[in-house]
């Protein structure tokens, strides 16, 4: 067996050390309450069963995921994003901002990521330490802080959401800052050594060589990455406790409207430039990542890693990971409950939206869509790669650059020279090659 890279191994680490917090007793729990959560929204939804999601494991099983292009493209057909419901063309700014973009939203909010509650509490930021510290050679301030929401209206439920900033510390003047959905570690813990460790600066390094900063959230303070977790954090606040309906929010709606109050704190930092505070995820956080692109306009620019489904991909694509796969009980969670219906008895042809119009929604400002190649097929680069091109014309019409192209690149072949941006890293499931990339296309706006 080949050795982990260094970046997989770290990924195998923060998994293991996630499935240890929990006991078997916990984990049984956990899906238990989640099967009965599941459970409650088919009810709600009248579906006693969905279609069988791909397997990415066995490339001999019945269900095995689909990489040949060939059969790719059941649905070729995409909603247009300039096409009104009344069937006119937008042609103007002024149409897409005030009537196409709002129906937009609206189908997303209804039928994909769920609606975000109008009247969610507030947010008390508490820096809880100050040190000045190293990142590398790089003298920082380093600060943690608490998010405590406001539970008066339910207080059974408690909110804290944990967040760390980190600035040079001889900036004379607010820097601009990148926000990761990420971890935090717990004080102590130190980083075991990784075979076949790469010498390149860290991400963080990378950042801090520019003059600027960096802030990594950590999503599970939020709302927990799970079935059972939604009578519990912001949801579940919300909610009282309650089960959810078939259009609210699901996790990644709740993710981004965590990050959107980290966003608030820093527009009270002066250490920060909050014009210029940029937004990354990879995987499932790459999924929240292009929500909250979305969603928050105040976010200057986005880093979309290997999103894959529910994220860049579109979802009218067979190839990795399809609808199945996310509206099952493993992963429902980050959805809105409508969404199941598009994996039974509806068809991804039936959804009024797919995820070009999702990054149609960030124009103008600047998204960089990436991913993998060896293994990181399940995200389907193409599929990310075909939705980033269908969201061009929006750009366009809002006088910014799309792709250029609408041909797919070959690995490593960067399309950076516009607005809306791609590339594919030769390596897997990791955005670590992607980040010099990313670097040099944000200081183009970052200056």
């Amino acid at each position: 067996m080949k050795r982990l890279t260094g970046v997989l191994f770290v990924l195998v680490l923060l998994c293991s050390a996630s499935q240890a917090q929990f006991s078997k007793q916990a984990r049984d729990s956990i899906n238990k309450i989640t099967s009965v959560d599941y459970q409650n929204m088919l009810d709600q939804l009248g579906i006693k069963t969905i279609r069988q999601g791909a397997n990415g494991n066995d490339p001999k099983a019945p269900n095995a995921a689909n990489y040949d292009e060939a059969k790719a493209n059941p649905f070729p057909d995409l909603p247009d994003p300039l096409g009104m419901k009344n069937g006119k063309s937008v042609t103007s700014a002024k149409t897409w901002w005030k009537k196409r973009r709002p129906e937009i939203v609206e189908d997303f909010d209804r039928e994909i990521y769920g609606r975000m509650p109008q009247n969610t509490p507030k947010v008390k930021w508490e820096v809880t330490e100050i040190k000045n510290d190293t990142v590398g050679k790089y003298k920082v301030i380093a600060k943690t802080m608490v998010g405590h929401v406001d539970n008066s209206g339910y207080p059974s439920v408690n909110v804290d959401i944990r967040m760390t900033l980190t600035t040079p510390a001889e900036a004379k003047e607010p820097v601009p800052v990148i926000m990761e959905f990420g971890f935090i570690f717990p004080p102590g813990f130190r980083m075991p050594a990784m075979p076949n460790a790469s010498k390149e600066p860290t991400w963080q390094q990378q950042l801090l060589e520019k003059g600027w900063g960096f802030a990594i959230i950590l999503p599970n303070s939020i709302q927990a990455d799970n079935g059972a977790g939604l009578t519990q954090g912001i949801i579940g606040l919300m909610n009282k406790g309650k089960y959810r309906k078939p259009d609210d929010w699901g996790s990644l709606r709740a993710w981004a409207w965590g990050a959107s109050r980290a966003l608030d704190y820093f527009e009270t930092d002066k250490a920060v430039n909050a014009r210029q505070v940029g937004i990354e995820g990879h995987s499932r956080y790459g999924k929240a990542t292009l929500v909250t692109m979305a969603y928050d306009s105040r976010f200057a620019i986005a880093f979309v890693s290997s999103s894959g489904e529910g994220g860049a991909k579109l979802h009218r694509r067979n190839a990795g990971e399809l609808v199945e796969n996310v509206a099952s009980s493993g992963e429902y969670h980050w959805m809105a409950g409508n969404f199941i219906k598009y994996a039974g008895p509806l068809t991804p042809k039936d959804m009024p939206v797919d995820s070009h119009e999702l990054i149609a929604m960030c124009a103008p400002r600047p998204v960089f869509i990436s991913s993998g190649e060896k293994g990181d097929g399940w995200v389907d680069a193409k599929g990310m790669f075909m939705a980033a091109v269908a969201a061009g014309p929006v750009y366009k019409l809002l006088g910014k650059k799309d792709l250029g192209t609408t041909i797919f690149p070959h690995v490593e072949t960067p399309l950076m020279d516009g607005d809306l941006t791609f590339r594919q890293h030769s390596s897997g499931h990791t955005p670590a090659p992607n980040w010099p990339i990313f670097i040099r296309f944000a200081e183009k706006y970052f200056k």
